[in-house]
């Protein structure tokens, strides 16, 4: 019979933003605890995600800067520099692996690598250790979901396309997300020439219509082409390249096919119902406790089956809130307004209530579309045509959504995430000192 290595108050599997945040946490309040990840320490985020496409997006915006500002005050021909900018990258991500698991272990966390496995209720395996708890978080993240057709083998993920040594002349982008828009502009910056490929003909869903086709024309003017209601079927090699085949004669022959068609929880392995833990393809089902279907393990981040954007700063609020309900905390978990960010070419965000929500009940909520074309910001930058939409509640003239298209989109949103969740009015938002000129200061135009 195997060894127990040891007894713990917590245990968590999965040493990403969730995990370590929960970790740090709870070791603060004095418990002892365990830390188990199988690949990269610190998680997809800083290691192959959010960070390191921001590296590569910053260029990107650089770029689309210094091209509105042509004949407009720069000479300069700007063109990205991929090799450069991937050494710029790496050297981010190098150390970041270890310098988290080193981190958890300087705060006297006990880290253990390998994969995780519940053999009972309140033991897991990792490797030949047994670690037995009273209570666990399952903070183990998402990977990228490939679609269940011939040749996928050939399909690559942002994993592959955040490593890329060089930028192939042609790529193709599977799918029409986050992901799929966010590759699409940073390879046509980079001068690739990209076609999205979507299954339907309306991508983003979660956002608003006008804004979502005024950055698919926006990303067609730098070269990226779309095809719509178009189901790939097959993928096969061609000499260096691959041709895609799909429904209604479709081919395409391209030098990389990338799948950005979901992300898939990875909770599939974890032997879960060893320990009776429900989950979907969602993840980890919980309840407003963040509690799974066995009470004492938790879920948190992109591995929970929340309601919530699965975001790197709703994962550490999370985090907290579960290591504050271990601590004997028993309200259930009030999430702040979460704004989320599409970093393409412009950039596309929003907060709050959503247009597709305000449809639903259109006597007291109103849609309000906003051309900001007139503001000093974007005349001094000559965006063609920034827009913002408010959803505004009749019955208190509060502002309770709003979304933005632009290349200030996040600083944008941010500022608004601010004033909707304090329930500013405008006569408020107008007696704001801000720096000027600044985006900040023209937000007085916008109620």
């Amino acid at each position: 019979m195997e060894k127990i290595s040891e007894k713990y108050d917590a245990v968590v599997i999965g040493a990403g933003p969730a995990g370590t945040a929960a970790a740090a946490a709870i070791k603060a309040q004095g418990q002892k605890v365990a830390l188990i990840e199988e690949d990269l320490w610190g998680g997809t985020c800083p290691n192959r995600g959010c960070d390191p496409k921001k590296i590569l997006y910053t260029a990107v915006e650089a770029k689309e800067h210094a091209k509105l500002l042509a004949g407009n005050g720069l000479k300069a021909q700007i063109d990205i520099d991929w090799s450069a900018l991937m050494t710029n990258k790496r050297a981010y991500t190098s150390g970041i692996s270890s310098a988290t698991k080193k981190g958890m272990e300087s705060s006297e966390v006990k880290t253990y690598t390998g994969h995780a496995e519940f053999v009972a209720g309140t033991t897991v395996k990792v490797g030949e250790c047994l670690l037995e708890a009273s209570n666990f978080v399952i903070a183990t993240g998402q990977r990228p979901g490939l679609l269940d057709i011939p040749g996928k083998e050939f399909l690559q993920t942002s994993t592959d396309f955040l490593d890329l040594d060089k930028m192939p002349h042609d790529l193709t982008i599977i799918g029409g997300g986050y992901v799929a828009f966010e590759l699409a502009g940073i390879a046509a910056s980079a001068g690739a020439k990209v076609t999205v490929i979507l299954h339907n003909s309306r991508p983003l869903k979660a956002f608003p219509q006008k804004l979502v086709t005024e950055l698919v024309q926006s990303l067609q003017e730098h070269g990226v082409e779309f095809v719509f209601d178009q189901d790939v079927t097959q993928v096969e090699q061609i000499g260096a390249g691959y041709r895609l085949s799909g429904t209604n004669d479709f081919s395409k022959d391209t030098n990389m096919v990338f799948a950005a068609v979901g992300r898939q929880p990875n909770v599939d392995d974890l032997g879960l119902t060893q320990a009776g833990v429900e989950y979907s393809n969602q993840g980890v089902i919980v309840d407003r406790h963040l509690r799974s279907t066995a009470a004492h393990i938790y879920a948190i981040g992109d591995a929970a089956a929340s309601p919530v954007p699965k975001l790197t700063s709703v994962a550490g609020i999370e985090a907290k809130y579960v290591a504050a309900q271990l601590a004997g905390r028993d309200d259930e978990i009030d999430y702040p307004k979460i704004p989320t960010v599409v970093f393409s070419l412009p950039k596309l965000a929003q907060v709050g209530m959503t247009e597709n929500q305000a449809q639903r009940d259109e006597a007291r909520y109103q849609t309000k579309n906003i051309d900001l074309t007139g503001w000093i910001t974007y005349k001094r930058q000559h965006e063609k045509k920034p827009l913002v939409q408010l959803i505004v509640d009749k019955v208190s003239e509060k502002v309770v959504g709003a979304a933005c298209l632009s290349m200030e989109a996040d600083e944008m949103i941010n500022y608004l995430s601010v004033l909707i969740g304090e329930e500013y009015t405008a006569k408020q938002v107008k007696k704001m000192i801000w720096a000027y000129p600044t985006t900040a200061s023209d937000l007085q135009y916008i109620y």
